[in-house]
């Protein structure tokens, strides 16, 4: 029997496509009876993402069905046009066309606004593009005779966005605007409509003409007078452009001579502009009076005379031009008028002549920065405020004039306006010295309630020059009554006494004896050292001294005493003095002082040949590489101490090198030579490395800042070794295959985002770990998990140590808890139950985003942590890098039999999502992945806290709550 061998059909192939969004919105178009039914699907579509290659018909179906609905419909249509040319990655060049014929039969007029909206995105979005910008232009030009206002604002953004300055005419529009060599000019056409009948035109035509400036298109002067004109217009919002259209003429022309109406003189334009919008400050709109007081602030350019007349509401005789006596005496003579000298002086010349005098400003614009001040509004106050700081800088004169109208704000009634106006004087602070009057209303804001305050006036005393000793007796006795009403103070009044002591040394020297309480013949009694009063005083004579040889002399012999513990306890607030009879203290600050620059570049030479002699190491199994690591790490941890420039960077090689140094450990060789059960105990220390090296990853990668991405590519190659470190050891001491062939899916997800990440580092990272683990790739994804962990411990003993390269500056985040300092031996009593405040003061320095990575943790005896988020509220920034946290912390427990402590410290949290860019059909690749779906995804993100700040111990005590 002859067996004919069964053909196999061949399996018919299926190809799987997404559902063509054009096709799909077609048929819900086509399905649509009404209008309403309409708006439905195309309010639908809205709501889902279109891809690239699907706009284009998209586009097209939507002009198809344009024409067959009613003017809702086509406006949602128009809407959606606009939506999709912003598609990432479309070019709409290809429906330029379609949108203009679209617009050429359009008779609704919100359709016609909406479609030039669309035109406009279309055109921001091929800038590159003369023909369609042109197209466009005339599109504009065409519809601005329209009678709705919405349709010719639109064509006037257009002209704003895309015009040039020599955009040739239309045939439709050559008999309107000027034209200037037989070309129209944009600006002119523009210009046209600021005498439109609507206001929101005119609002319109001054923006589009700001946009030009704003595209670097020089703005013609003759565009001043009307913009002059429109700053009596009806209309706030009128107003509000006219004032920056004129201040932008004014900062392009500022030498320009324009004339006085009805006059003969004549002023430059900086001034006229700058008593134009003087004026503006008194406007009936507080927007336009904030508007105003901002921009005088920044028109610095305008003349002294000028700008002093705003501190005054009377016109200044030097803003007022008279006839001369030689003038009216020719005009009595040529008038045959003499004087009959019966009456005493009635020919001599009068101050006051109102018909023959001309005014170079406006009498409303006298006194703009008074009117300012004294505006009911706040937001026109600070804007005063901060108008009349920007032009206090640039004019020493003027910074004194106005220091009288600046303290008298210290007594607003605003807590920001208060706050803005003492950071005002604490910028030009060094402009002025302060009277013994405005002392005494600087002063009067210590007794403020509010912490800001006081801390920013604090601040200002720090740089501000007083006249008298008076002055200074007065301020101390202030600060120290603040001091007694507001304890937490403390640090804040001491550094501000720091720095008045160092500014006024001579002021200083006749207060001694009164300070000290010292006497020429009878002994005094030792004050107390823990009296924080006392210390102020201190700080204040010590820091006078530095710069006044002849105090030491006035000092008792407890003063000197006292002088040894201040400088060992509180070094940064008392300087090295050189004493009668005794050694310099600690010459090494002065040394430094000396030669800071030479000592940092030493540091930096150093710091880079310990980086140097580390690079001998060939591999993580070297003789004596351990050795070398130890020492190094050693070394740099010392260098972070010395010099606080190098802190970040000496601090970041000696954890990234802690990490090595753990890792060469993990990888001994009596450790992999033996059996599992003969060295557990090696097993679970190189368990706890690895997990350490992860740990020390995350500290690298988010507490410093200033990383390049080399720098990041390495932290994330020592990542990857510890993570091949901590498979090995799964596979050596964990039985079952179905755990390990997840962690090996997710280790080899990992190399491949690492490749993703940090491809354009892949040529520096040359014999590393993971270069050898992306040749083996094609090898790695096709073996068994067994095999892959053998090659994988073979490639990390022989792996070599990356030369680590540090950037320009590397900054490390820390934090310092100033309140509570943990020394306090009386316990903070609550009854159990209930919560109790504990008041957090903190200083940060190169965080970033506090707001969301910076929390409180809070550690009880018995093991209980709580992690508390404060408010972004809680968080100032007194400078660059550095943040300050002012925050409360509330404190509960059940009842305890004795006081006890607890840890209250800062954490740094962090996310790392550098593993949710791995693609989840990677999976597939490998050889042992049958069943896909039983693979658990990569995790989205790794998230944690990082402690940065040392922990400060508080004592409390909960009682039990009374029967």
């Amino acid at each position: 029997m002859l067996m004919i061998p069964h053909e196999e059909i061949p399996a018919k192939k299926l190809r799987l496509s997404k559902p063509s969004k054009s096709a799909a919105l077609h048929i819900d178009l086509c399905k649509a009876t009404n209008s309403t039914d309409a708006l439905q699907y195309l309010l639908q579509f809205a709501r889902k993402p279109v891809e690239v290659e699907s706009v284009e018909g998209v586009v097209r179906i939507l002009l198809e069905h344009y024409y067959k609905t009613d003017n809702s419909v086509r406006l949602k249509i128009a809407s959606l046009l606009g939506l999709l040319s912003k598609t990432q990655g479309f070019s709409p060049d290809c429906i330029v066309d379609d949108a203009i014929n679209t617009l050429s039969n359009e008779k609704s007029h919100q359709v016609l606004a909406q479609l030039l909206e669309t035109l406009l995105v279309i055109g921001t979005q091929l800038p590159e593009s003369p023909t369609v910008r042109q197209r466009l232009i005339e599109v504009a030009y065409k519809h601005l005779s329209d009678t709705y206002f919405g349709v010719r604002n639109k064509c006037l953004q257009l002209l704003g966005c895309l015009g040039m300055v020599d955009s040739p005419p239309t045939k439709d529009n050559e008999g309107q605007g000027t034209s200037i060599g037989g070309v129209k000019d944009v600006q002119s056409i523009i210009s046209d409509y600021f005498g439109d009948q609507d206001p929101r035109v005119r609002t319109a035509a001054l923006k589009a003409m700001l946009q030009l400036h704003d595209r670097g298109i020089k703005i013609q002067q003759i565009i001043y007078d009307q913009a002059c004109r429109l700053l009596a217009d009806d209309y706030e919002q009128v107003r509000s452009a006219a004032v920056q259209m004129v201040w932008v003429l004014s900062q392009s022309y500022p030498e320009s001579i324009v004339p006085i109406p009805s006059s003969n003189e004549e002023i430059r334009l900086v001034d006229d502009a700058f008593g134009k919008i003087s004026h503006m400050v008194s406007d009936g709109s507080w927007m336009v009076r904030v508007q105003a007081a901002k921009t005088l602030g920044s028109m610095l350019q305008v003349s002294p005379h000028f700008l002093e007349q705003t501190l005054d509401k009377k016109l200044m005789s030097d803003l007022r031009r008279k006839r001369t006596a030689h003038e009216r005496a020719k005009e009595l003579f040529a008038s045959g008028e003499f004087s009959s000298g019966r009456k005493w002086a009635d020919d001599a010349p009068k101050e006051k002549l109102d018909t023959n005098t001309v005014n170079l400003i406006a009498s409303g614009a006298c006194g703009a920065f008074v009117h300012g001040l004294e505006d009911e509004m706040f937001e026109v106050r600070i804007a005063a405020v901060e108008a009349l700081c920007q032009l206090a800088r640039s004019s020493p004169s003027f910074a004194e004039k106005c220091l009288d109208f600046l303290v008298d704000m210290f007594n607003d009634e605003i807590e920001e306006v208060r706050l803005q106006s003492i950071h005002v004087l604490r910028e030009i602070s060094t402009h002025i010295t302060l009277r013994e009057d405005q002392l005494d209303t600087v002063l009067a804001v210590l007794e403020d309630s509010s912490r800001d305050i006081r801390e920013a006036l604090h601040e200002l005393l720090c740089y501000t020059n007083v006249s008298t000793k008076e002055c200074i007796q007065l301020t101390l006795l202030e600060l120290l009554k603040n001091l007694n009403k507001y304890p937490s103070d403390r640090n804040s009044v001491w550094k501000c006494l720091k720095f008045l002591g160092s500014r006024h040394p001579t002021l200083v020297l006749p207060l001694v004896p009164e300070l000290l309480s010292t006497h020429p013949y009878f002994d005094t009694p030792e004050p107390d050292m823990d009296d924080p009063a006392y210390i102020a005083v201190l700080v204040l004579v010590f820091n006078a001294a530095k710069s006044c040889p002849t105090m030491p002399a006035l000092f008792s012999d407890h003063t000197f005493r006292h002088y040894a513990y201040l400088r060992d306890s509180l070094s940064h607030l008392v300087p090295p003095l050189r004493l009668p009879g005794r050694k310099l203290v600690y010459c090494m600050d002065s040394v430094d002082s000396g030669c800071g620059s030479g000592s940092v570049e030493s540091a930096q030479v150093f710091l880079q040949q310990s980086l140097n002699r580390i690079s001998t190491i060939q591999n993580l199994e070297a003789p004596g590489g351990q050795d070398l690591l130890n020492f190094t790490i050693r070394d740099l941890q010392r260098l972070g101490e010395l010099q606080t420039e190098l802190a970040g960077a000496a601090d970041f090689c000696a954890t990234y090198l802690r990490c090595q140094l753990l890792l060469m450990k993990a990888l001994q060789e009596k450790l992999w030579n033996m059996a599992v059960p003969l060295c557990l105990k090696q097993n679970v220390m190189a368990t706890a490395a690895a997990q350490q090296i992860l740990e020390e990853t995350y500290k690298l990668e988010f507490m410093y800042s200033g990383l390049e991405s080399r720098q990041v590519a390495m932290i994330h190659h020592v990542r990857l070794q510890a993570k091949a470190l901590q498979l090995v050891l799964t596979a050596r001491t964990r039985q079952g295959l179905d755990p390990l062939i997840s962690s090996c899916e997710k280790f080899l997800q990992d190399v491949e985002s690492f490749q993703r990440l940090f491809l354009t580092e892949l040529p520096h990272l040359q014999d590393s770990f993971v270069e050898k683990l992306l040749e083996l790739m094609p090898r790695l994804s096709s073996c068994k998990p067994v095999e892959l962990v053998k090659i994988l411990q073979t490639t990390l003993r022989q792996s070599g140590l990356l030369q680590l390269r540090l950037p320009e500056q590397i900054h490390r985040a820390t934090a310092n808890i100033i309140e509570p300092t943990g020394e306090s031996d009386n316990p903070l009593k609550f009854t159990s139950g209930l919560v109790v405040a504990l008041d957090i003061d903190a200083t940060l320095e190169h965080v970033q985003d506090p707001q969301n990575t910076v929390k409180v943790q809070v550690l009880y005896p018995d093991g209980q942590s709580h992690v508390i988020h404060p408010k972004p509220g809680d968080f100032r920034k007194p400078g660059p890098d550095r943040h300050r946290l002012i925050t409360q912390v509330y404190l509960s427990h059940t009842a305890w039999t004795e006081p006890s402590q607890i840890d209250v410290r800062l954490l740094l949290a962090y996310s790392s999502s550098s593993t949710s860019l791995s693609s989840p059909s990677s999976t597939s690749k490998f050889g042992w992945s049958d069943n896909i779906d039983s693979l658990t995804p990569p995790e989205a993100s790794v998230e944690g806290t990082i402690p940065f700040s040392k922990p400060v111990k508080v004592y409390i005590m909960p009682k039990p709550a009374r029967r």
